[in-house]
């Protein structure tokens, strides 16, 4: 497999940092091609505008599909883009390792989505869902929480205060990944990092290191596909939604 890690931590000790340092020697040794950009390392700019662009479509008014569908025309992205789509081209399996924010991405790792995905060439066109780019690709969410501990994660269960984990994560995993046509793998999660102890955090590691090892088996999250909506893209009475 081709491993694509995209890591979004400030602090190279952190309890992400030993993730990620632990993908890259476990995926390796196992004979895979691993890739890592780690966005506070490299200092990626998360803020999307022309910036984007080494060309201009519209000088008097920007729209941001206007001028990504151009680009990819042109061949008009800026450099540090066209590093970042290469790797996402690139790769097999997609990793995001970041701590939970405020129910969802660092700012950096979703401007790296904003950057990153662009029309034209990641989604557009008809391309989306199961026609997707990256059909055919595996994507998953590995991540921290800070709140909660894996004795109380019922914090984030239906009933629990901070409501479903899989209902957090849902915009990230249906809205950015199985939108560009990844098959989504169910997230890893480590619960309470920060107030772990040493042994759970090794626990959490081998837990991880089974995971990333049987990538190939995982079975995806099973969202309805395009042919179960009707033409106004209402769910079917037939088909099913899965929130996760």
């Amino acid at each position: 497999m081709k491993v694509f890690i995209v890591h979004a931590h400030a602090e190279p000790q952190s309890f992400n940092g030993a993730l990620t340092r632990h993908a890259k020697t476990v995926l390796e040794a196992a004979g895979h091609e691993v890739k890592i950009s780690d966005l506070y390392a490299m200092n990626f700019d998360p803020l999307s505008d022309r910036r984007n662009f080494t060309s201009i479509k519209n000088p008097d008014y920007y729209r941001q599909q206007t001028e990504e569908a151009y680009a990819n025309e042109v061949n008009g992205f800026a450099p540090d883009i066209v590093a970042e789509m290469e790797k996402l081209e690139w790769c097999d399996v997609l990793i995001f390792q970041f701590p939970l924010w405020w129910f969802s991405l660092p700012a950096i790792l979703k401007g790296w989505v904003d950057r990153v995905f662009a029309f034209g060439r990641v989604y557009g066109g008809g391309k989306w869902y199961d026609n997707g780019v990256f059909q055919g690709k595996k994507a998953m969410l590995s991540l921290t929480t800070g709140g909660g501990d894996s004795s109380i994660k019922g914090i984030y269960s239906e009933t629990g205060l901070n409501g479903s984990i899989h209902n957090i994560l849902f915009p990230i995993n249906h809205g950015i990944f199985r939108f560009v046509g990844f098959d989504v793998l169910p997230p890893f999660i480590a619960w309470g990092a920060s107030r772990a102890s040493d042994e759970k955090r090794q626990a959490y590691l081998e837990e991880y290191q089974q995971r990333l090892l049987t990538i190939p088996e995982t079975q995806a999250i099973a969202y309805p596909s395009l042919k179960d909506y009707d033409e106004n893209f209402e769910l079917k009475q037939s088909a099913s939604v899965k929130q996760n």
